[in-house]
């Protein structure tokens, strides 16, 4: 049966090559942006483009399998993960830096089977960096083995994050008070690059010591996710429990110590769940 998910892990970095490269000519021209929930929630017809150019190419060779898309989920469709072979896809991981051409974009694929993450694919289109990470295989970075920093120590970490427009008002204060509190520990900085994957990836590789979020979706998550564990990182929830997938917040670090430092600082937020309509 290992055999068989490579052969999936094989087709997923060629489709995602190819959806890179209608990223790429993308970028070449006029982006037409629409809105989704809010003014600052964007999609484009990229977006939509992509992620039907990679579910019609994995249907085709794996019929059977489910699939939870951004686009598709976002259209109506249901996110609900189940035991079966589940690919979990997000087209445009950083809709708005496209939309600038801020150049951290990601394709970002993860791949379950009985609810666990078997393999994730990023790939950073603009840096043209292809993260790849398999359970008990390692993670790699364009062919070669990627570890996180291994840092232990907070004051001496590099710390991610992505702060957005909150319509609640309540939840905004909260999202600023967690930044403060992260920043006067102290550590080194915090940066938001503007795509979970990649921020995954940069932890995943040692340039970051460690990102927390709360509200994104497992779309944003799977791939990076398993790139990190596979890199040698810790992925736990906000809380520092035990990491759920549709749980819509995580933290990953280098080491257990900066999570739980980080966890005992973040006041969480009521973000509800990927999953909410199939419980």
């Amino acid at each position: 049966m290992s055999d068989k998910w490579q052969e999936c892990m094989d087709h997923c970095v060629e489709v995602t090559k190819q959806a890179g490269k209608m990223i790429h000519e993308a970028l070449q021209k006029d982006i037409a942006v629409m809105e989704k929930s809010s003014p600052v929630d964007l999609v484009t017809e990229t977006d939509q483009k992509v992620e039907r150019l990679i579910i019609s190419s994995i249907k085709e060779k794996y019929p059977t399998h489910s699939f939870i898309g951004e686009e598709s989920v976002a259209a109506g469709a249901p996110s609900v993960l189940t035991d079966d072979p589940t690919w979990i896809i997000d087209p445009i991981d950083g809709t708005t830096n496209f939309v600038h051409r801020f150049p951290f974009v990601s394709v970002s694929i993860g791949f379950t089977v009985m609810k666990e993450i078997e393999f994730g694919i990023v790939y950073s289109c603009m840096e043209d960096k292809m993260y790849t990470a398999r359970k008990g295989k390692g993670a790699f970075c364009n062919g070669l083995p990627i570890k996180v920093s291994g840092q232990k120590d907070i004051s001496q970490s590099l710390v991610l994050t992505e702060m957005g427009f909150k319509k609640d008002a309540e939840h905004f204060k909260t999202m600023l008070a967690n930044v403060r509190r992260i920043l006067t520990i102290p550590v080194h900085g915090i940066r938001s690059p503007g795509s979970a994957a990649i921020n995954m990836c940069l932890v995943a590789s040692g340039s970051a010591d460690a990102y927390y979020h709360m509200g994104i979706h497992c779309w944003d998550m799977a791939g990076g996710a398993a790139v990190v564990r596979e890199a040698g990182g810790v992925v736990v929830d906000i809380s520092g429990g035990t990491f759920d997938l549709m749980s819509r917040r995580l933290i990953v670090a280098s080491t257990r110590a900066i999570a739980d430092r980080i966890a005992e600082e973040i006041t969480e937020l009521d973000v509800g769940r990927d999953d909410a309509d199939g419980q």
